[in-house]
Order: structure tokens, then C-alpha cells, then sequence
């Protein structure tokens, strides 16, 4: 067909589905048209605008600082890295041109491509990337990701586009580390990391820059002209900052918000008919990422193993995934996926059983009082959990929870606060007597970061203060080798002790829930979900 009668065609039946789609009181935008009778160009187009909705602010969008997942989701598109995952979490060059792995894991020869700039207009060389690991391991920088880099026995520069990192032994995550984002050497060298305003101006060399960040409204990031692989074809991503799943969810269904994870009653019951099917893409698979309660193990309740245990007897998570995800989600027992090789399958979920929960309570001196509370030494078990705003899933888990726990005697409050309060106030400095949060499942099994002992301090993500010296010896155990069956071996132990010390009260892992306005093309659903070539996605010029 001819492009431009092709266009001439398209505008036409644009307009007629613009004058036949409901009342003169009805609001008519672009977004919100049927596509039913449109025939997408087979080529990309550029231009347009991806609006998003986070229900938290970024923290902070220097990677090595951040811990929250808002801000790591915007920085993924500010900057750039050696390597990356690819849609099958197979992993391959994304700012090096090439890599080899030596002397059975040893040495790691990289050679970075001349062609990568960052928005300035200055050259990405091995400079930013040996400043990056040097910033990242430096005592004064308060990061939760020096682990890695601290294993490095020798860095060397070989040439302007070339460097070596060499390990005392082979080390399993070793190549991982290679996947930080690369920070500019030119614009950082001379400021003070945590009190620098680059942490809300960044400078990167992704595929797109930051454009503006109007605090508790919106950030919009705009295309990178000078990315290496190619500019976005869409114009704009805005991330509008809107604190409640609800709020996000009716901004959407009046067309001001492209795409957004549903909730499972979002998903089951309020996004069907014509209506839903004609503008928008649904999409479902099991989720990266576990959702649990952590204990602080500082506060004088949960210090006892038995008191961990026996909430874990009085917690019915059928009746939480039945209740909060409507089903939606397996019950989970650790920090790994399910039917992935490291997952354990000989440990099972703790049984409900509240009368094993009472007896374990009892051993720990905790009975019944008048008041139908337990108690020790004229002490209630009153405790409250911490939730972040604007979570209505989470919410509805602890009233699930609140409920149950009711029952053998507990009196558990919630708390809501705003997202970045939350984490900055509260959670990092430990102000918490328990916390229901989530975390991503990475692809390689070494979670050191947030269980093992070195990980408990400053800005640290073992921020409930779980400290193993067992636990500590097989994680390190497990990334000081290569071989799988070893590693197995390793974290299997590791879950057992998991299991035994209930740190954590893990719940469920979910199902991943996407939501896209059927305008934006280019989405290609894989093994690590539909987000991995956002920046591929395009809008047909007629519908932008």
C-alpha cells in the first residue's frame, strides 16, 4: 500500500472512530480510541510520549547510593553498563565491545566500544569505569553494592578503551559485577558522592536523559540523541508520581496513564469487556520477586527464634494469596523463584496451626492473658508493622494478617507512610518493629547483599540484622564457585537455615500483572517479562 494513502486511510478512520464513540459529555483523547479499525505501519516511528505512574519518588538516581526499586527503574534508562541481561537472561555486551573470562574465572579482559558518549558531548572511557568501581569500594560511599567489587584482587588499565580485573579465586557472581552502571568521571571526580547535586541531575549515557523532576509530581526523561544503540523512538517517558494503586488505576482508564502493573482484582474483575479489550494489553506471568514480613531482630519480641516460628504456625498463606492476590501467587518459603534450580524443594511452607503456634509461644513465655492478649512479664505482644503508602495489596495482607494473629492472641497494629519516608526514615535506620515489603528475585542466586552479616550497616539491605556465622560461611562458600551443583548443595543449607530462623516470614511470590495501551508496539512478552526493550517500544505516528 501506498505510505501516503496509507496515512490518508488512517486519518479517516481515525476520525471515525473519534465521532462514533460515545456521548458529546464523554472526554475524547487519543489514547482512549479503539484500534480495531487501524492498520499499524509495518516500521517504527519516532515520537510520542510513555506515560508511567511510580507510587513512590526516586531517592536518589546515582545507582550505588539508591536501594529503592523507583529509583533503580529510572536510572536503568539514564545510564549504562559493560553488560546486561537480554530477554532471556542469557548475558552479553551492552557498552563493551567484547569480554573474555580466563584462568577458569580469574581474569576478566574487557574492551569498551569508542562510540558511547555521555550527554554532555564527552567520550565514555575505561576511566569512568575504573572511577565507578574505585567511588563504589571507597569506606565513605554508603552502598549496599561494594561486596562484589571488594572481591576484585587487581584492576588494570590496559589502553584508553581496554582494562583487566583480575580475582585471588574464581567467583561465581564475577561477571555480574560488570552489569553496574557506569558513572562520569569528568562530572563526579571532585564532588562529595553524598551531597552532590547530581543525584537529582544526573548525567548519563543511556538511552534516555533527564529532562525535569518536579518533587511529589513527575519526573519526564527525554530521548538520548547521542545513544550509542540508537535513539528511543519514543520521545518521552513520564514518570508521574502518584502514591495510590487505586488513584494509578482510574488515571489510566481515563487515559492518562499508558501503562501500569495491575492489581489481581484490577486484573480479574474490573478490566473486562469490549471496552478494556479494544484499548488495552493484558499480560501475566509469575513474577520476579517475593513479598514477606521482616522482623527487626533487635526489638526484644522477635529476638527469639520461637516467637518467629510460631507467627510463622499462625499465618494461614492460602488464606493470603485467596484473600490479598485472589490467587494469584504461589506461596513462597524463601528469597528464591520456584521450579528454578536453586530453589529447595524439600522444605515446606510452615503449616497453619495455631495450636502449635500457642505451644511454641508458651515455650518462648508467652500465655494468655484475661484479656485474651498474649503476655510476659505484664507485657502485651503488641507490635505494629510498617507499609508504605498507597499499597492496597500489602494493606490488605496485614488486615488478612491482623486478623488471623487476632486469634492466638496478638495484637498487631499497621502504619502507613509515604514511599520515600519510608524507606529513608524508617527502614534503613531500623526504626521498625516489623516491615512488609518486596524484593526482586535476581537471576543468579547470590543474595549475600541482603542476608549475609557484612551487609548489616550504613544504608546496608540486611536491615533486619540477621547475623548467621553458618549462613555467612555458605554464602561465601556458594559465590567462590562456578560449579552449579556445588552452589546447589551450598544454598540449600542456606534455606534450611532460612526456614529454621524465620527472619523473614516470606509469603508469596506473585504474579506480574502489566497492563499497555494497545498503541504502543514493539512489546515483545519474554522469559524476564515485557520491560526489557522498553526502550524498542514505538507509537504509529497517527496515534502519538
Amino acid at each position: 500500500m501506498n505510505k501516503n494513502f496509507l496515512k490518508i486511510f488512517l486519518g479517516a478512520c481515525f476520525f471515525f472512530v473519534l465521532c462514533s464513540c460515545g456521548s458529546e459529555s464523554e472526554p475524547k483523547t487519543d489514547k482512549a480510541l479503539s484500534l480495531e479499525c487501524i492498520e499499524i505501519p509495518e516500521e517504527p516511528e519516532y515520537g510520542g510520549s510513555l506515560v508511567l505512574a511510580s507510587i513512590g519518588e526516586p531517592s536518589n538516581l546515582i545507582p550505588i547510593l539508591a536501594a529503592d526499586s523507583a529509583s533503580h527503574e529510572i536510572a536503568g534508562f539514564l545510564y549504562t553498563s559493560l553488560l546486561k541481561y537480554d530477554k532471556e537472561y542469557n548475558i552479553v555486551p551492552l557498552a563493551a565491545k567484547k569480554f573474555e573470562i580466563l584462568e577458569e574465572g580469574r581474569l576478566f579482559r574487557f574492551e569498551l566500544r569508542d562510540d558511547i558518549y555521555w550527554q554532555d558531548g564527552t567520550q565514555l572511557t575505561a576511566d569512568d569505569v575504573y572511577f565507578t568501581y574505585r567511588l563504589t569500594i571507597d569506606p565513605d560511599t554508603p552502598t549496599p553494592y561494594a561486596a562484589d567489587c571488594l572481591l576484585v584482587k587487581e584492576f588494570k588499565q590496559t589502553g584508553k578503551f581496554s582494562f583487566e580485573v583480575r580475582y585471588a579465586e574464581p567467583y561465581a557472581r564475577a561477571v555480574i559485577t560488570w552489569m553496574m552502571a557506569i558513572l562520569p568521571k569528568h562530572v563526579l571526580e571532585h564532588e562529595t558522592i553524598t551531597q552532590t547535586a547530581f543525584s537529582r541531575n544526573p548525567i548519563g549515557a543511556g538511552p534516555f536523559k533527564l529532562k525535569e523532576w518536579k518533587t511529589g509530581s513527575y519526573l519526564i526523561l527525554e530521548a538520548n540523541e547521542r545513544y550509542f544503540e540508537g535513539r528511543p523512538y519514543i520521545d518521552r517517558f513520564v514518570y508521574r508520581i502518584i502514591p495510590d494503586v487505586t488513584t494509578i488505576f482510574l488515571e489510566a482508564k481515563a487515559g492518562k496513564v499508558d501503562y501500569l502493573g495491575l492489581t489481581t482484582q484490577q486484573y480479574l474483575l474490573q478490566t473486562q469487556g469490549k471496552e478494556w479489550e479494544e484499548k488495552w494489553q493484558k499480560y501475566k506471568y509469575l513474577a520476579n520477586g517475593y513479598t514477606f514480613i521482616g522482623f527487626n531482630l533487635k526489638h526484644p519480641f522477635f529476638q527469639d527464634r520461637l516467637v518467629r516460628q510460631a507467627l510463622a504456625h499462625a499465618t494461614n498463606k492460602d488464606d493470603v494469596i485467596k484473600g490479598a492476590l485472589l490467587g494469584l501467587g504461589e506461596k513462597s518459603i524463601g528469597p528464591f523463584k520456584p521450579d528454578t534450580w536453586v530453589y529447595n524443594k524439600n522444605i515446606g511452607s510452615y503449616a497453619y496451626d495455631p495450636q502449635k503456634a500457642l505451644e511454641l509461644f508458651a515455650e518462648a513465655g508467652w500465655t494468655k492473658g484475661k484479656d485474651g492478649y498474649l503476655q510476659k512479664d505484664g507485657q502485651r505482644f503488641s507490635f505494629t508493622v510498617l507499609l508504605n503508602q498507597g499499597n492496597k495489596e500489602r494493606e490488605n495482607v496485614l488486615l488478612i494478617l491482623q486478623a488471623e494473629w487476632a486469634k492466638v492472641g496478638i495484637e498487631m497494629k499497621i502504619r502507613t507512610v509515604e514511599w520515600a519516608t519510608f524507606i529513608n526514615e524508617f527502614v534503613m535506620k531500623g526504626r521498625y518493629d516489623a516491615v512488609i515489603l518486596a524484593w526482586n528475585i535476581l537471576e543468579d542466586p547470590d543474595v549475600s547483599s541482603v542476608w549475609h552479616s557484612s551487609a548489616i550497616r550504613q544504608n546496608g539491605l540486611n536491615f533486619v540484622y540477621f547475623k548467621n556465622a553458618e549462613a555467612d560461611m555458605l554464602l561465601e562458600k556458594a559465590r567462590a564457585s562456578t560449579d552449579r551443583e556445588i552452589r546447589k548443595k551450598y544454598y540449600d543449607r542456606f534455606q534450611e537455615i532460612l526456614h529454621e530462623e524465620q527472619p523473614y516470614l516470606f509469603l508469596y511470590v506473585p504474579y506480574a500483572l502489566p497492563m499497555v495501551q494497545k498503541r504502543f508496539q514493539g512489546i515483545e512478552p519474554a522469559v524476564s517479562g515485557i520491560t526489557h526493550n522498553m526502550e524498542k517500544w514505538w507509537i504509529p505516528a497517527f496515534l502519538q
